[in-house]
C-alpha cells in the first residue's frame, strides 16, 4: 500500500501539471471514478486548470479553477495499491524540461515486468492543450480519481505534526504504539512498513502501550518519525528503509545482529528486533 512516502513522491509529479489548460479528461473508467458516471469528471475539468497539489497523509488532491478562472472542484487522486502517476510534457517543446519525451513519475516502485506503455492500465488521463498529460497507471485497477475527496476525519500530517500535537495524540490510551502510529485518524501517513522502521530506529516494541511512553520517548520517536518520513521520501519509497529488507524469516537485525521476531500488532504483520526492541 503506498504510504506518506509514496504519496508525497505522487504529488510532486502531479506539480508538473499545474497551470495547464485541460483538453479533456477520460474518465470512462467508472469502477476508478465511482461514485462518478462516464463524463462527469471531464465535464468538470475541460477548459479549466489545476492550480494546487496538496497532501495530507496518504490523501492527495488538486484545487482546480474553471475556465472562467472562478474556483473549481477539488480532485482527489488515489493510488490504490500500486498506481503511479505519469506526467509528459509540451509536444514539440526542446526547451521544456520534459526535453526527450520521458515523463515525470511518482507514486508506487515499478514492480518487474511491468511494462508503463500499456494503455489498457492508464485508469484516467486527463490532457492538456499543450500536448501533455497526467495518467494514473495502475495494473491492478484500484487506484481512484473522483471530485471533492473528504479529508476532514485525517489527524494531522505524520511530516507536519507538532510536538505538542504528536504527544496529546499518540502518547495516551493502553493501544499499542504501532497501533496508534497506524491510525489515520489520529496521525495521518503512516503505514505498516514506515511504522516498523520507525520503531526499530527509535527501540521502540511495537506492542509497548502508547501511554506508557514518557515525553521525552515521545519527542524522540517524533523527531525519528519525521527523519525517516524525509529519507524515504528522498529516496524513492518506505522500501528503502534501513529494517525493511530484514522483515523475513531467519533475517537478523541491520544493527545488533540479533534475530527478527514476527507477531501481529494493530491487525498487521509486525517485525522488529529481539533485542533492542525487547523491553
Amino acid at each position: 500500500m503506498p504510504e506518506l512516502p509514496e504519496v508525497e513522491n505522487a504529488r510532486q509529479v502531479v506539480e508538473k501539471a499545474l497551470d495547464r489548460t485541460i483538453s479533456g479528461v477520460d474518465d470512462t473508467d467508472e469502477y476508478v471514478c465511482r461514485p462518478h458516471h462516464p463524463g462527469e469528471i471531464d465535464q468538470a475539468l475541460k477548459g479549466g486548470r489545476l492550480v494546487a497539489a496538496h497532501r495530507r497523509g496518504k490523501t492527495m488532491w488538486c484545487d482546480t479553477v474553471t475556465a472562467d478562472g472562478d474556483e473549481g472542484p477539488h480532485l482527489g487522486i488515489h493510488l490504490g495499491m500500486g498506481g503511479r502517476i505519469f506526467v509528459t510534457g509540451p509536444t514539440g517543446d526542446a526547451s521544456s524540461l520534459y526535453a526527450g519525451g520521458d515523463p515525470h513519475v511518482g507514486g508506487m516502485p515499478k514492480k518487474p515486468g511491468e511494462r508503463p506503455d500499456k494503455p489498457e492500465w492508464d485508469r484516467v488521463t486527463i490532457t492538456f492543450d499543450d500536448g501533455g498529460a497526467l495518467r494514473l497507471f495502475d495494473k491492478r485497477r484500484l487506484g481512484r480519481v473522483h471530485l471533492e475527496p473528504a479529508v476532514e476525519a485525517l489527524g494531522p500530517d505524520a511530516a507536519e505534526i507538532t510536538r505538542d500535537e504528536f504527544r496529546a495524540r499518540v502518547g495516551k490510551g493502553i493501544v499499542a504504539i504501532k497501533a496508534k502510529l497506524l491510525d489515520q485518524s489520529v496521525l495521518a501517513g503512516v503505514g505498516n512498513l514506515l511504522a516498523d522502521e520507525t520503531l526499530w530506529q527509535a527501540e521502540l516494541r511495537p506492542s509497548r502501550p502508547a501511554g506508557e511512553l514518557s515525553a521525552d520517548e515521545l519527542d524522540d520517536l517524533r523527531r525519528v518519525l519525521r527523519r525517516a518520513t524525509r529519507a524515504a521520501i528522498a529516496q524513492g519509497g518506505v522500501h528503502t528503509g534501513e529494517v525493511i529488507p530484514h522483515r523475513k524469516k531467519d533475517a537478523t537485525c541491520p544493527r545488533c545482529g540479533a534475530p527478527m521476531e514476527r507477531g501481529v500488532v494493530g491487525g498487521r504483520t509486525t517485525w522488529w528486533c529481539s533485542a533492542e526492541q525487547a523491553d
